[in-house]
């Protein structure tokens, strides 16, 4: 897997990364996936476009080359959904590891983070199997650090999505499901990261 040949493919582990080397990962990781975003947006215009042809185009022949098209596309599409799965958890993953490590520093807690050779197989698992989504990685990836670190729950929480964040999520679902229109949910989307931001303020 390619974060793991990357980080472990040379004497330092990634528990020994510090923050500027767990920064530079994370930038590049967050290309890759930008590029994989670009490419799944592109992949929907093109088959938006072979359906509407296919629409209005009156062949037999010509519709079947279309949808043979429209097939590769999907197919190509399902691809590049398993690789945006992955990058999405193995930046997490070097993301949850660098605001630890700033923790550590702001708290003088230095040293190396506690994560066993056991803890990184889990990991490396948890990253490479496509059934395991970002959100249940998330949790799993949490509980793995809680259990291997000596840090607050704090430095998690604020990697995290976060509450107003799982709104979101549940606003963006309501529009896939034809239940809000964009602009209501621009506007309650709004609303609801203001509420939470204010009501953490407050506590």
């Amino acid at each position: 897997m390619a974060l793991i040949d990357r980080l472990f493919g040379r004497n330092k582990t990634l528990a020994d990364l510090n923050t500027q080397e767990l920064r530079r990962e994370e930038i590049l990781l967050q290309k890759d996936r930008d590029r994989l975003l670009k490419k799944a947006e592109q992949l929907s215009e093109e088959k938006k476009k072979i359906f509407d042809r296919g629409a209005a185009e009156k062949s037999t022949e010509v519709r079947r080359a279309l949808a043979v098209d429209f097939e590769m596309k999907t197919q190509e599409q399902l691809q590049i959904a398993r690789e945006l799965n992955l990058r999405n958890k193995e930046l997490m993953t070097v993301s949850r590891l660098r605001m630890i490590r700033e923790r550590q520093s702001r708290s003088r807690m230095g040293g190396r983070l506690n994560i066993t050779s056991r803890d990184l197989v889990r990991i490396t698992q948890l990253i490479e199997d496509d059934g395991v989504k970002t959100t249940a990685y998330a949790d799993q990836l949490d509980e793995i650090l809680r259990i291997g670190t000596e840090i607050d729950r704090e430095a998690l929480a604020g990697s995290s999505v976060g509450e107003a964040g799982a709104d979101l999520l549940d606003i963006w679902k309501k529009m896939d499901e034809g239940e809000m229109n964009p602009e209501d949910a621009l506007d309650e989307a709004d609303r609801v990261v203001r509420r939470r931001a204010s009501a953490e303020e407050q506590q």
